[in-house]
Parts: C-alpha cells; sequence; structure tokens
C-alpha cells in the first residue's frame, strides 16, 4: 500500500497513456511529473497577476505568454505538459481559457 496522498486528476494521468490507457512511465516518475506541473502553475499565479496588471494585456494574452515561457530551450516540461499547466494555471485564476488557442 501506497502513501502517496496526492490525488493525481485524469486530466494529468491523460497525458501519459498510450493508446491502450496504459501509464507510458512509471507511476512514481508520474507523481513527480505532476507535482512539477502543479507547483509551476502554483508559482506563475503572481506571475500572471502581475502581468496582467503592469501590461494592460488580456486574460488569454498572458496565458498564451506563459504557455510560450513553459516551451523555452531549457523546458522543464513537455509541450502537452505545458498545455495542461497552462490550463490549471486559468483554472486557479479563474480566468477562462476555453477558447483559447495553444498556437497563440
Amino acid at each position: 500500500m501506497s502513501d502517496y496522498q496526492i490525488e493525481i486528476p485524469p486530466s494529468f494521468q491523460a497525458l501519459h497513456l498510450d493508446p491502450r490507457r496504459r501509464l507510458t512511465m512509471p507511476l512514481r516518475e508520474l507523481r513527480e511529473r505532476y507535482e512539477l506541473c502543479e507547483d509551476l502553475a502554483q508559482q506563475l499565479v503572481d506571475h500572471a497577476r502581475s502581468t496582467l496588471f503592469a501590461l494592460g494585456i488580456a486574460e488569454e494574452d498572458v496565458l498564451a505568454r506563459c504557455h510560450r515561457g513553459l516551451l523555452e530551450p531549457q523546458q522543464l516540461v513537455g509541450t502537452d505538459e505545458a498545455v495542461w499547466v497552462t490550463r490549471r494555471l486559468a483554472e486557479l485564476l479563474g480566468w477562462d481559457w476555453a477558447g483559447w488557442s495553444v498556437e497563440a
């Protein structure tokens, strides 16, 4: 029995499932990836609010900037994880991301 207490959301698990719905990595690694992505989203909250205020741009533009930053050359997360982090950030901020395009 595991002592791991953090519930990994299905939306994150889905990023790491093969077509047969099996994990593409060990469970321990999935937990580490999830914790990294959740931490990134939490850390970006203040940055996103500050950017919105300082630049006076739309919320979706702030999210697009954050998303591009997650994909920088020294990226910590993969492309799918970057989308997940950006959507989680929008959720934490209470911002709408339903119509937001990751190609922005």
